[in-house]
C-alpha cells in the first residue's frame, strides 16, 4: 500500500494539504490503522477508485461529484472513506457500522480506538478550530485574556455547493 496514495486521498477528503498531513507525523500510523481494520484489499480498492475516477479530472465540480458518487456514495468504500476523514480529524478510528461489518466482514481489529498515543494531539480538529487539545498542550500564560484567533479554513477541493444546503 502506498503512503503517497493514502496521503493524496486523505488531502482530498480532509481539505488539508499533503504537506500539512505529513506534518502531523500520523500518516504512517493511520495507514497502518486502516489496513489493520479493513484489510489491504478494501483499502486498495478505495484508493484505486479514487485514483481512477476522481483524479482524472481537474474540474472542481466534476471532481467533487466523482468523489461523492464513486467513493463516498459507494456502500463498500464510503463508510471506510468517512472513517478515514474522522481518523484524521479526531485521531480515533470509529467502529464501522454493524451493517457494513455484517456484509463485508472485518479483516482485523474491530471497534473504536485511538490510533496512536500522539493521535489526539495531532488531530486536525485542533488546527481547524484554532485551539489546543485540552489537557495535552498548554495555550501559554495569560492566553485566556485574549479572544481566540480562529484561522482561516483551508481551501476545499469540494465545492461549497456540494457541502452546504440552501434554505
Amino acid at each position: 500500500m502506498s503512503l503517497d496514495d493514502f496521503v493524496a486521498f486523505s488531502a482530498e477528503v480532509t481539505g488539508f494539504t499533503e504537506f500539512e498531513l505529513l506534518g502531523t507525523g500520523q500518516a504512517g500510523s493511520y495507514l497502518d490503522t486502516v489496513t489493520e481494520v479493513v484489510g489491504e484489499r478494501i483499502l486498495a480498492d478505495l484508493l484505486g477508485a479514487y485514483r481512477a475516477r476522481v483524479t482524472e479530472t481537474g474540474d472542481e465540480q466534476a471532481r467533487a461529484a466523482q468523489l461523492t458518487g464513486a467513493v463516498l456514495g459507494d456502500p463498500r468504500l464510503g463508510p471506510v472513506a468517512r472513517n478515514i476523514i474522522k481518523l484524521w480529524y479526531c485521531g480515533v478510528w470509529f467502529a464501522l457500522p454493524s451493517a457494513w461489518t455484517g456484509e463485508f466482514g472485518a479483516a482485523g481489529r474491530e471497534g473504536t480506538f485511538t490510533a496512536s498515543p500522539q493521535a489526539y494531539t495531532q488531530g486536525l480538529l485542533w488546527f481547524a478550530i484554532g485551539a489546543n487539545p485540552p489537557g495535552a498542550r498548554a495555550p501559554g500564560y495569560a492566553s485566556w485574556a485574549s479572544p481566540p484567533r480562529i484561522p482561516e479554513l483551508p481551501s476545499s477541493a469540494i465545492p461549497r455547493s456540494l457541502t452546504h444546503t440552501s434554505p
